[in-house]
Parts: C-alpha cells; structure tokens; sequence
C-alpha cells in the first residue's frame, strides 16, 4: 500500500516538504502582525518557547498516526478505534479534516491571487506600463483561479515528482528572497529602532493572559496542526526514518522562517514610519494588524521610488511561494481522501477538489469581507483547534501504548530509554488537550 501511494525519498525532502506546508500565511503575515500587535519582543520569546511546547508534540502525534495508518486522515483515524462509537466518530472527524482543508486553501487561493495581482503590478510598473486589467474583481477571481491551477499541477504530479521535488525547489527560493529582502530593509532609516523593538523583549507584558493566548493560537496556525496534512504527510514517510527528528528538524525550520519573516516586516514598520507612513495610533495600537503586509509596506514600497518596486515585486513573488507551498499540502487532503476512500483515480479526484475548492473562492470574492471573514474564522479558530483536540484523543487514550511505541521504534530502536519516551505520550493524553481546549475557548465570541 506504501507504494502505490507514493512515499519521500529522502529525508530531506520530507522536511522541506513538511515545513513547506507549514511555512505559508500563518508565518510571513501573520506572525509579524502578531508580533507588532501583542508586545515585539516579548510575544517573539513567549512563541518560541511554545512552538516546542505545544506545536510539536502535537506534531509528532499527526506525524505517528499518520506513517502507523499509512493512509488518509479518516481511514487513520478508524484504525485507531475501538468501537462502534469511536469508529462512527473517526468517518465524522475524516470529513471534518477535509472540509477544514478545503476552507483554508479556498481563502488562501483568494489571498494567493492578490499577492500574485500585485507581483505583476509591480512587475510591469518596473518597466512603465500600465497594469490596465490586473485589478478589480474579475482580475482577483482570474489570478486565484491560476493559482489553483498551479497547485494542481503539482499535486497531481504525486509525492516524489510533485510534492517533494517542488518543496526542494520553492523552499531554498522563499528562503533565499527572504534574507535578500532583510539585508535591504536593515539598511534603510529606522530599521534600527526596528531591530531593538523586535529583538529585547519588555519582561512585564511577558506573562499577560491576551499574549499568552494569541502566542498559542500563532503557533497551532503556522505549523498547520489540526487541518490533517502532517498526518498525511507522515503517511508518506519511511519507516526507516526517525518521526521525532524529523518532527524536531520541521519545527525548527518552520520557526526560524517565522522568526526571519518577523526581522523582515517589523524593522520595514520602523523604515514606513521614518518616511511618513502611520503604523501606531494615539495610545500605540497597531493600526489595521490584519492588514499590516497589504497596508504598510505598499506605503513603504512607493516611499522608496522605483528601487521600491522592484522590492515590492520580489516580496509578494516571496509570499506567492510561501502560500504555493503550503496550498499543495492542503489540496493533498481532499485529494488522498477521494482517491483511497471512494476510489476515484488521483488526477479526477484532483480536478474534482480543485473545482470545489476553487467555487468557494470565487464565492468569497464575490460575496465580500462578512463570508470571508466567517471562512477564516471558521477553519482557523474553530476547525484547526477541534482537530487537534481529536488527534490528541485519539493517540492519548485509544492508541495502545505498545503500539505506539513499537511504531515510533522503526527508524529509532533505542527511543524507549529516552526522555522522550517517558513524557511525549503522557503529554499528549493530559497536557496538549487541556492546552487546545483553552485556545479554543479563547476564539469563542
């Protein structure tokens, strides 16, 4: 079965892969604007120290049901039951898992296709010619829906050639633009000021509830827990491999370009401000945080001259990768599950997710703010968090210990005598629901 579903072939692609999906949104515009609202420094400490808190154990649970299962999140989770109810409930949290992965990727198209609008835009104005039908409503529907296409295309490539290859060759691009466009931005006025507000935390705001929280909610979004792809990506990896290294190696990748996004967009705040452009209002709060990369740094862009719009072409070519390698990792959800569970041969099942997919885009563009609002609010506060609880569950208290520990031995036989051993699981059964519980409660009205 390993087969014939594809497999990485190396444990480098695995990683670049993983922490692809992981690296999207959740950390080149959200995280800074996380950041900006909820303290600089303090927020950044409060998030590292989380992410291996939370974000991995939770991690390693969807990774270790998912190389045990060798299958789609539904199926996975039905191997794991141990009764009717339990085995009723995993077809129920299967669907849930695809349906939260169609609604996440049907927003990120939406926002995918405004960056890439905006790539072009730039682009063209780098040599004088007018954008001319490159805005407005039908250009957004027109570039989401090339988008979409382009995930497709490689998606249905498979595991190997598709998934793998293009996180080999999209990772080191995003990473390489990434620190391109630091090293520019840290040259200009007010980067400094930028630098100290991002890199020395003010200790009294560490321990306020509300940055808890938001830290919390940060990491759970950007390493794409809950939405089922880590568990179907560690459907595709060898048992010859070690899941808590290679859970290790993708957090830490997935944070350090949260943290590098983060030395990019705060001290570009500092730069927009020293040339005019208002970030903060009267009592210091962060104006329009959920817009911080749309707002802010087009101001900047055009204070710079042309030299801005050239750097304006390659950050959103920078987001447009970043989102395209997360998009490939959610559209492998509906995909893995329509071709293992109902049959369908992987190119349709791609086409028939694709075309959903791509229909509630162009519902959401059309029908405004108010549903695509209730589109992320849906997915991220409420499906993300409900998921995690449900994988935690299911490896916490229906899992056999033995099981479970004879699985993580293949590709790490001494992983019984270690730390890890001793607290992962106990940490998962009590510690991470309680945790996810508490997020959760938080996104409630």
């Amino acid at each position: 079965m390993a087969a014939s579903r594809g497999e990485f072939s190396s444990r480098l692609g695995f990683i670049l892969a993983a922490a692809g999906s992981a690296v999207g949104l959740g950390n080149i515009w959200g995280f800074p604007s996380q950041v900006a609202a909820n303290g600089g420094a303090a927020f950044v400490l409060v998030y590292l120290l989380l992410a291996f808190l939370i974000a991995y154990p939770v991690l390693m649970t969807e990774l270790a049901i998912g190389r045990f299962a060798k299958a789609n999140t539904l199926a996975a989770l039905k191997k794991l039951s141990i009764g009717p109810l339990s085995r009723f409930l995993s077809t129920v949290f299967g669907y849930l898992g695809v349906a939260v992965a169609a609604l996440i990727l049907s927003f990120y198209g939406v926002i995918a296709g405004l960056m890439l609008g905006q790539c072009l835009r730039s682009l063209l104005a780098l040599f004088a010619v007018e954008p001319g039908l490159l805005s407005g409503t039908g250009a957004s529907i027109f570039f989401t829906l090339v988008f979409m296409v382009l995930t497709l295309a490689i998606v249905l490539k498979g595991v190997s050639a598709g998934i793998e290859a293009w996180s080999r060759c999209l990772m080191p691009m995003l990473i390489v633009l990434l620190l391109v466009l630091i090293a520019i931005v840290l040259n200009q006025t007010g980067a400094k000021q930028g630098l100290k507000a991002y890199l020395l935390p003010d200790v009294s705001k560490l321990w306020q509830g509300e940055l808890m929280l938001s830290a919390m909610g940060q990491v759970f979004f950007s390493l794409s827990l809950g939405v089922g792809t880590m568990l179907i990506y560690g459907s595709y990896i060898s048992h010859r491999e070690s899941l808590p290294k290679l859970g290790a190696w993708v957090t830490l990748v997935d944070v350090a370009i949260a943290f590098l996004a983060g030395l990019l967009i705060i001290p570009a705040m500092y730069v927009a401000m020293s040339n005019g452009v208002e970030i903060f209002d009267a009592d210091g709060n962060l104006l329009a945080s959920s817009q911080l990369v749309f707002v802010v740094l087009p101001e900047l862009f055009k204070s710079l001259g042309s030299f801005g719009t050239l750097l304006s072409a390659l950050f959103f070519a920078m987001l447009v990768l970043a989102s395209l390698t997360s998009s490939i990792s959610m559209l492998e959800v509906p995909v893995a599950t329509l071709s293992e569970q109902i049959g369908i041969e992987r190119k349709k099942a791609g086409i028939i997710s694709v075309s959903v997919i791509s229909a509630l885009s162009v519902l959401l563009i059309w029908q405004g703010d108010a549903l695509f609002e209730l589109a992320v609010t849906a997915s991220t506060e409420y499906g993300q968090p409900l998921m995690g609880l449900v994988f935690s569950i299911y490896l916490g208290w229906l899992w056999q210990r033995q099981s479970l520990l004879k699985e993580l031995q293949q590709g790490s036989p001494h992983i019984a005598a270690t730390l890890f051993w001793r607290l992962w699981p106990v940490y998962v059964k009590y510690i991470c629901p309680l945790i996810i519980l508490l997020i959760f409660y938080s996104s409630l009205p």
